[in-house]
């Protein structure tokens, strides 16, 4: 199973990850985790990734997609995987999906014979700045948390379309309980897998 979690900041795609990753025995890879902690080592790509990530900027497609790319090289990740927090942009998709969905010989397959599946997690903007600025991490004050919104809506939010047009997307409502959610994502991903 080859899943990304999509949805703006606070949806609650990394908890989903988490436990639907734990569930079926399959990596989650959250690029969010692996950029703080190459931030909190002060590694190169962690001290220029710092830069953005406190003006509330999304870190720049170069630097993501070598990150992504040497983790799915990782001998854990051969058996399927959930992604969050990549791709944020079309570039990064289509990038992606020419690394994911790259048949021998032939090129590119199309979304829907590709084994991806984009779970896009959908909460109104009201709900999702009381969930981020009840979690109180540094970098979640309310001008922050709008701008990360501001961003996911011009840049991220055209994901939906590109996945919905390669019949690759899994849309479900996040603003419920966690137990719900969870619930609606088995069902789904298990019609579709």
């Amino acid at each position: 199973m080859q899943l990304i979690f999509m949805g703006p900041p606070g949806a609650g795609k990394g908890t989903q990850a988490q436990l639907l990753a734990a569930l079926w025995k399959i990596p989650h890879i959250s690029t969010g985790d692996i950029l703080r902690a190459c931030v909190v080592a002060k590694t190169p790509l962690g001290e220029k990734a710092k830069a953005y990530m406190d003006a509330g900027e999304l870190v720049p497609d170069g630097l993501l997609m070598d990150i992504v790319q040497e983790r799915m090289n990782q001998p854990d990740a051969k058996a399927g995987w959930i992604l969050d927090g990549f791709p944020r942009t079309v570039p990064q998709a289509a990038f992606f999906d020419t690394l994911l969905c790259d048949v021998p010989g032939g090129g590119p397959t199309s979304g829907k014979d590709c084994a991806l599946r984009a779970v896009n997690l959908d909460v109104p903007d009201n709900v999702l700045v009381t969930r981020l600025l009840s979690r109180g991490r540094q970098d979640d004050n309310e001008q922050t948390i709008r701008r990360r919104l501001q961003v996911y809506r011009e840049q991220t939010e055209p994901l939906i379309e590109f996945y919905r047009d390669r019949e690759q997307l899994v849309a479900v409502d996040g603003d419920r309980s966690m137990q719900e959610v969870t619930a609606q994502l088995q069902q789904v991903l298990s019609r579709n897998s």
